[in-house]
Order: structure tokens, then sequence, then C-alpha cells
């Protein structure tokens, strides 16, 4: 055993050894693990070109896993991918001159270098890339069974568009009114798309969430909820005169304005309507108003984003009629409802609905308050928020309904409606079909054919894939597909007739929504998945993976399961059984404002050299390269964009893979944010090399044992004194709480037993005293611990413990400790806690030692064995005057 601990070689001799005998290749029933499978998956990295801290978190987080419950006698898989298309690489494409496809392959070999390096335990044999298209094939053959069922269609409609990403958005990736990579404010642009009819799986989707994923994080199962977004409530009619005369003087609408309402107990306090400016009524009212043509033209015109726009409103001359009371209501024309499934009009209710008393006031409508709340006395000077106290709230100056409950007037009030012909109970949604076409080169193409004879023909399936050309290189203007002949024309499979291919490309979910599955058979030509091999590895056991796709992915891929399970081609309806959401990696920023800008210029904090306070807080900055202050900013997630990113290579290189595994292991629990910290990782490599330095000299002894045969043994026939009773028993209760963390996926606190467990193997030997069987029994118990801490270990760092476990020869009775068993408790030893118990020793109050006892002895035993104790004796300079008992708990000896 080499004296010094020198990781970057451990490492690469551990490695070379793990690919050599293919370690981590994952084969389906494998008779070596007893307890059946277990898969665990990390969201695929898309090839950005190096990785980054946050995807070390990631996946040392899922290799953690991996090899806990292989060591618990589970057939683990761990695969690996990459998320290849998409407009990053495309603009990386274009600011560098070269394809899209040269660009993501050297990105992915070299990202995939530095993955090995930290030794994870993927099976690599499993690898897909989704630019393949051996893969994207099979997107292609779902797009067109969705065709076929109904889910795929295609209209031409207002959608989101990126002006940066020149690209359509999906809702989702919408955020605030602006797009989700660019940050630029969305555009709304009428072009024909195909879309995905997510919408009709909304109630399933909502339903499953709690009934199938209880192993979710709350807080994501909130958020899906949310994004689908279901209202129970009720279309209400307004009756109407208003004729259309373009259409021979027929009643708009059949003369009922229908409005959704999820508060229908509120009706008698309706005093306005509001109609987008797209609404027939709208439309009508303009005929003979200037003023609101011009709205209306404005609002058509205008393709930002509504969520961005500034809110107004016009009055129209336009009445309807309330369903009770037929009394007349205005109508006002606003260019802020967008919302399809609610008719494009919404009621307005002053009392008790915070926009709407806003409206109020400014128009000088009636506010009438129709619910109330005991001991509350309501004004309509002053908004008031307890509308959406249902509980405690009833009904006034609503007639029959008077103190009517929420729920009673709901149901009655609904009842009337219906029996009038003025209402209609629906369930409606937030959620909105996926928009999945995207105005982009570097996707996978959308297998449609476009014929003048035959009109939209699907490419047959023994015709897929439809094979992107790898060779183009885009300059950000044209659309390439349009433009490479050999790609658009073809002729057409009907008439064969010359026609041209749909230049459109599907969105990156796509190719993200059923990868996982792909892992089970990831070479399989005729098909896209194996029967037998999908039915033995899904669904998945574990999945780990950003917050910030919590909506995005997850829902998509939740649907895109279901409509595979409805076809029949699997068996399963949910794709992951338990969730993680592992927390960013954060670290500070600093930057300076530029003079001719007056933007920020960020630097990175490796080029920054920082002064402390008294208590280690930072107070001032210069940047190293010219000695000049920086400004210190915020603690925030690492990017590029903040140019506060640390470069994991630069750690693996300095301290070690194992020394980078412990520090974003130890630093925090994994589903919070981590602070990056150079002192932490420093620590880190600190710890491993006092295991290194320790063992070394450790390791003859260890070995004596293994050669004496002499553990492992059974405890209960060595005589062992109370001091190695203790240390045994203090282990394996260590032990029992790394088993909880472990389950419980808090392996930061993981870590913190491991040093615990390090803690007393050093103290066991400085303890030890080479006399009579001392010094074999405390070497055997030393043997048992240090096997426990090295099993322990492992999963955080793999490498320095494969090293050491073969240095101290366990491996002789254990074999590999990659597939050694996990330590098991043993009972005895924690069961002799509860025949004897400990008693603090303290002489005139200060704490001296402790002593362990039968639970039955006498006052004499026990100062009798305190006198006696070695330990103790050096303390008692003075003969004892009293002694002071606290039974089974303390000793006070006054000298």
């Amino acid at each position: 055993m080499q004296k010094k601990y020198n990781p970057i070689e451990i490492e690469k001799t551990t490695q070379f050894y793990w690919n050599k005998i293919d370690a981590y290749q994952a084969i389906e029933n494998d008779t070596r693990f007893p307890n059946g499978k277990f898969y665990t998956c990390s969201m695929l990295p898309y090839p950005s070109g190096k990785l980054h801290m946050g995807h070390v978190r990631n996946y040392t987080i899922n290799d953690v896993m991996y090899r806990y419950m292989r060591m618990n006698g589970y057939n683990v898989l761990m695969p690996m991918g990459w998320d290849a298309f998409g407009m990053p690489a495309e603009n990386a494409a274009i600011s560098n001159n070269i394809s899209p496809a040269k660009w993501t392959y050297d990105n992915v070999s070299y990202m995939k270098k530095q993955l090995s390096s930290l030794g994870l335990a993927i099976d690599w044999s499993r690898e897909i890339i989704t630019c393949s298209p051996k893969y994207y094939k099979w997107n292609q053959w779902i797009f067109l069974k969705m065709l076929k069922k109904g889910i795929i269609y295609k209209k031409t409609g207002i959608v989101n568009w990126d002006p940066v990403e020149k690209t359509v958005l999906a809702n989702e990736q919408v955020i605030n009114g602006k797009g989700w990579r660019s940050g630029a404010i969305i555009k709304k642009k009428k072009i024909p798309m195909y879309y995905a009819k997510i919408t009709n799986y909304a109630e399933e989707l909502l339903e499953y969430i709690n009934k199938k994923l209880p192993y979710w994080p709350k807080k994501v199962r909130l958020m899906q909820a949310n994004w689908i977004g279901k209202s129970k409530g009720i279309f209400l009619a307004f009756l109407h005169n208003i004729k259309d005369p373009k259409k021979n003087n027929k009643l708009i609408q059949k003369g009922k304005l229908w409005i959704f309402t999820t508060r229908i107990d509120i009706i008698y306090g309706i005093t306005f309507c509001i109609i987008s400016p797209e609404h027939p009524l709208a439309i009508f009212a303009a005929h003979n108003n200037i003023l609101l043509q011009k709205f209306i033209s404005e609002y058509k015109n205008n393709n930002i984003d509504s969520n961005v726009l500034e809110k107004k409103s016009i009055l129209t001359q336009l009445k309807v009629l309330h369903p009770f009371t037929n009394k007349k209501i205005k109508v006002f024309v606003v260019n802020y409802i967008i919302e399809e499934s609610y008719g494009k009009a919404a009621i307005g209710v002053p009392a008790h609905n915070k926009h709407d008393f806003y409206f109020a006031k400014k128009h000088s409508l009636s506010i009438k308050q129709v619910i109330n709340i005991k001991n509350k006395i309501y004004s309509d000077k002053i908004w008031q928020d307890w509308y959406i106290d249902k509980k405690n709230c009833y009904c006034i100056n609503s007639k029959k309904y008077n103190n009517m409950s929420h729920k009673e007037a709901t149901n009655a009030i609904s009842t009337d409606l219906i029996k009038l012909g003025l209402g209609n109970k629906k369930n409606i949604y937030r959620l909105r079909d996926w928009a999945i076409s995207r105005q982009r080169y570097w996707g996978t193409p959308i297998p449609i054919i476009y014929c003048n004879n035959c009109g939209s023909v699907p490419v047959p399936e023994k015709d897929l894939p439809v094979i992107l050309p790898e060779t183009c290189t885009p300059n950000g203007n044209n659309n390439l597909l349009k433009e490479n002949k050999k790609f658009l024309h073809v002729f057409c499979p009907k008439c064969n007739k010359l026609a041209y291919r749909e230049t459109d490309t599907m969105d990156t979910f796509v190719d993200s929504s059923w990868y996982y599955m792909r892992y089970t058979s990831p070479k399989l030509k005729n098909f896209m998945i194996d029967d037998n091999k999908i039915n033995y590895w899904m669904p998945v056991d574990q999945y780990i993976g950003g917050i910030e796709h919590a909506i995005l992915h997850l829902l998509y891929a939740r649907f895109w399961t279901k409509f595979m399970y409805n076809l029949g081609l699997i068996k399963f309806n949910e794709p992951f059984i338990k969730l993680l959401t592992q927390g960013m990696v954060l670290n500070k920023t600093y930057y300076r404002i530029e003079n001719s800008s007056n933007k920020k210029k960020w630097y990175n904090p490796t080029d920054i050299k920082i002064t402390l306070d008294k208590k280690n807080k930072p107070i001032h900055a210069i940047l190293k390269l010219d000695k000049k202050p920086v400004i210190i900013g915020n603690i925030e997630k690492m990017s590029k964009s903040k140019n506060n990113g640390i470069d994991p290579q630069i750690q693996i290189n300095t301290y070690g893979a194992d020394s980078t595994r412990l520090f974003t292991i130890f630093s925090a629990p994994p589903e919070q944010n981590l602070e990056w910290s150079n002192i932490g990782i420093k620590g880190a490599n600190r710890f491993l090399n006092r295991v290194w330095n320790f063992s070394y000299i450790l390791a003859p002894r260890i070995i004596n044992i293994i050669n004496l045969n002499i553990f492992p043994n059974n405890f209960s026939i060595i005589k062992l004194n109370d001091n190695q009773k203790m240390f045994r028993r203090n282990i394996y209760k260590i032990l029992q709480k790394i088993n909880r963390d472990m389950e419980n996926i808090q392996y930061n606190t993981v870590v913190s037993g491991c040093m615990k467990i390090f803690n007393i193997l050093e103290c066991i030997n400085s303890n030890t005293k080479y006399d009579n069987n001392t010094n074999t029994n405390n070497d055997t118990i030393l043997c048992e611990g240090m096997s426990i801490f090295l099993r322990t270990l492992n999963p955080i760092a793999p490498h320095i413990t494969h090293v050491l476990w073969k240095e101290f020869k366990y491996s002789i009775q254990q074999g590999d400790i990659l597939n050694a068993r996990w330590p098991q408790i043993d009972s005895l030893a924690l069961k002799e806690e509860k025949e004897k118990i400990k008693l603090i020793i303290q002489i005139n109050g200060k704490f001296r030692g402790h002593i362990f006892l039968k639970k039955k002895y006498t006052t004499d035993f026990v100062k009798k064995i305190i006198l006696k104790d070695k330990a103790i004796q050096k303390y008692l300079i003075h003969p004892p005057k009293k002694f002071f008992i606290i039974p089974d708990k303390l000793v006070n000896i006054i000298i």
C-alpha cells in the first residue's frame, strides 16, 4: 500500500478496472441480485460542451443511490443519454459557423469523458443520443400513431413566437410573457401548427397525481395540478336580441352570451360583462363605432403577448339581460381575455373581485354586495378580500337564496339556471393542447408530405425515419430545410407526383418524453421498445432532476406514457414511481458596471481576491488581474450569464473525483440548494487524506485479523470489555441512522455518520494496548468497524474505498466492494446496551469519565468500581468526602 494518498492515480486505476470487467452493465433477471430490479434514472443532459456543477451533483446523487441499492441485493440500472436537438445547438452552430451536428457530437464526446472521470456507475452500453435517426425514427412513428388516433392535429392559430429564437413556443414555455430560454418578450403570430391533444388526458393526468404519485414531492404535484388547472363551474347565459345583418338578421350566438364562472353564488352581484375583441358581439358592435373599430384593429395588429400588454377597455352600446332579474347589463370590450374555453367573455362582480372592483370604480358602475361574513362590515369605498372564504360566507341581497351557504347556493342556483335553459355545468381546464411544431432546423423532422393533389399525406411507416440532413450550417435567417432541395422535394406516397416535405421540426420535449423507455432496449432496430425488457425495468423506480422541469418535461412524459399505454405498447401508465428534485448549485457573484453601456460585467469568483472581516464575512473584493475593486453581488445559481460557474474538471484534476463527490453530497441535503465553497472541497480532500493515512497505519493489523480468519465471526464468543462493547454499540447505532438516512435520501447526514464511525475507529486505535488479549479484540473490532466504514462510504467515495477494501484483504472473504453486502445490524451489539447502564462520573462537578454497570447494583459496589478505575484515579488528588449518586445517570464525587 502506497504511503501517500494519490487520488488521480487511484481513480484512474480503479476506473480502468471497472471498465475492464464491465462492472456496470446491467442485464435483465441477473441471478446475482435476489431482490429484483431497481431503475434509477437522471434527466438526460443537454450536451452544451462542458459539465457544470449541477450535472455533477445530479449524477452523483444518482450514483450514490445506485451503489447503495446494489449492495442491498438489487439489480440496478443507471443509464445515460443526450438531449441533443434544439435551438441552443443551432445558435451555437451559428456563432461558430459549423453544423449543429458536428458541434453536438464533439460536445458529447468531451462530456462523456468528464462523466467517466467522476466514476459514475453508468451502463454506457445503453447510451442514446436524441439526434440519431435510430432514436428519432420512433418520435416520427408515434407522431403517426397519434395522427391516426386524432391526438395529433393541425390548425392555423395564434401562437407564441420567440423573436430571438425565431420559433414557436408552447404555452408552458412562456414565463411571464417571455421566452423560457431567451427571455425575449413573446409576440403573437398566426401560423399553421401541429398540436398534440394533451387536453384529452387532462382529467387522468390530474386524477393520477395523488392516486399514483404519492412519492413525488408535494410541491411538484401541486405545480402540476395548478397547471392542469381544473375548475368546476357553470356556463350561464345572458339573453339578448342582437341580430347580425350579415347573416340574415339571425340572433348572434342564438341570442345568448355564454360566460363561465366558478362562483355562481354571486350571480346577483353581476353589474357588467366583458368580452374579447375577437368575440362575435364585439365585432358586431364595431360596425358603426369607429372608436371600437380602432380598438379592435390595434388588438389584432399588436403581436405582443397579452400578459405584458397594458390592460384597456371600451364601453359598447350593447346590453344583455341578467339571467334572473332581466335587468340590462352593460358590455365592455377589453384586450386581455384570451381563454377560449371561457367563451372569450367574463362577468363583472365588483363587490367580490378585486380587479372588477377597480374596474367598476373607473367606469362609475354599481357595486352590489351579495356575499357576507358574520361580524364583518362591508364597505364599497375600499377593497376588502373576503370573497375566497367559502366556508364562512353566506348569500345576501340574493332573494330566495339569502342566508344560503356557498355550497347550498351553488347547488340551488345551478339547478334553477339549468331548468331555465340558461345554465350548463362544466369542468374546464387551464391546460392547453401542446404545440409541437418548431420553425427551426435542428430537430426531429415531422413525417408529413404535402401534395397538390392529395393534400397532407403521412409518410408511410416503411419510409421512416425521415432523416434530417446533418451537414447544414445555419445562418440564423432562413429555414435550412426549405432551402435543402434534396430534403424538401419528394414524391407523393399516394399519387407518386412531385410533392414536398413538412419543414417544421418537433419540439425537443418530444425527444425527452420517452427516452427513459428507450434505455431498456437502445439498440433495437425493428421496434421502439422490447416488450420483455421494458416490462422488466419500467416504470422508473427513482427519477432525479431539477425542479425547473416540474411542469414541462414531467407533464409531457406522463402524457406520452399514457398514450403508449392506451395504444397497448406498455403495461404501465405512469413513468416514474419516485421523484427527487435536487437543489441548485449556487455561488457568489461579482461584477462591475461598465460606464459606456451601464451594463453589468460579471467576473468569475476564481479571479477575485476577497477581504474578510472578523466574522469571516466578505467586506471587500478586487479583481486579481488589475487589483481594482469589484462589487460583491448576490449568491445565485451557477450560470454562464453571471460567470459564476466552477469547472468540475478543475476540481477533479486538483482534488480528485472522490473529494468532489464527497463535497457535493456532504454540503447540503439533495433536495436543497448547495452553495459552492472552496474551503468545503478542501475539507473533503483533507478527510480522505486522513482516512488514507489512518488506513496505511492500520492495514498490517487488519490484514493479520483477516489472515487469522478471526473476522467475520460471531462476537458472542469473544469476551469484550465494557469499552470494546461500547465502541461496537456506538458504531451500530450510527449505522442504524445511516440506514434511515439512506432510505430517506438524506445523503449529507450519511456522510456525517461515516465521519462519526471513523472517529470511533481512531479512538479504538488510540486506546489499543499490546498486552493480553486486548490487542486482538481491539483489532477485531477495528477490522469489523473499518469494513462497515468502507461500505457505508463507498457510495459517496467509490474509488478510495475500492482500493482500501482490497488493501485490507476484505475482498478475500467478501469479494469486490462493488458486490459486497451492505453492512447488517448486529442486534447483539445493540442489545448489550439494555443490559448495562452508563454512569457519568464527575469530581467536584466536573466531568471526568464514565463507567458501565449492570442495572442491579449497590451504592458500595459503585464506589468500589469508581475507586479502582485508573482513568478516574488520576483526578482523586484527595480522598473522597462524599458521593452524590443520581441512579442510572450520574455520580458526583466531592473531594
